[in-house]
């Protein structure tokens, strides 16, 4: 029994702040997806905070879900989570069920197809509050989703966008309009937070 529990505990993520402080969720845990780590995600939603509540989310990279479920237990209007992986999409179907929440949308795709889909993004079309970038630490991807994410439209005024790289990875050069709030690093993982300038209208 020891072990069992162990074992579901080892596949299994905890929420740390919100509705569902303290819930576990599992997580498909042999498609190698990685969740963010507690502090981490507890300093990200510091910086967001008072950002999160009724914020429209993106999750490029769901994996586990855990940024995703974090940010709709801390009052997120939507979540949309993107995977390219079929388990991780239907282990993420399964955790919204179980949470009993409609705010959670999720798409099987690779990032870089989804963010094509709508070239420029249409006029009515949701835009983004809160993007979450979080790749497999193997891909250089995020510099090519941060151009996308700008040159497409998929961002609100003021959107923010948070990165995570391996520790040893330099961080992805951004758009010029956006502006790099904060910038840490641990032995393993580089985590960064940036907010998109306000635009003028023409």
């Amino acid at each position: 029994m020891a072990s069992s529990n162990k074992k579901s505990t080892e596949n299994s993520l905890r929420i740390i702040g919100g509705e569902w402080r303290s819930r576990r969720i599992p997580f498909a845990a042999d498609t190698g997806v990685r969740p963010t780590a507690d502090r981490i995600r507890e300093t990200l939603f510091n910086w967001l905070q008072g950002i999160t509540p009724e914020a429209h989310c993106l999750d490029l990279f769901a994996g586990s879900g855990a940024l995703a479920f974090e940010a709709l237990s801390r009052g997120a209007a939507s979540v949309t989570m993107v995977d390219e992986d079929l388990r991780v999409i239907q282990q993420l179907q399964q955790n919204t069920a179980l949470l009993k929440t409609d705010k959670a949308t999720m798409k099987w795709s690779d990032a870089l197809s989804f963010l094509s889909e709508y070239e420029p993004l249409p006029e009515q079309a949701k835009r983004y509050d809160i993007v979450f970038l979080d790749p497999p630490y193997r891909d250089d991807i995020i510099g090519e989703c941060t151009q996308r994410l700008e040159k497409s439209g998929w961002l609100a005024n003021t959107a923010w966008v948070y990165m995570e790289c391996g520790a040893d990875q330099a961080l992805a050069e951004i758009p010029g309009n956006w502006e790099l709030l904060h910038n840490k690093k641990s032995s393993q993982i580089r985590y960064a937070l940036a907010r998109r300038k306000p635009q003028k209208k023409s």
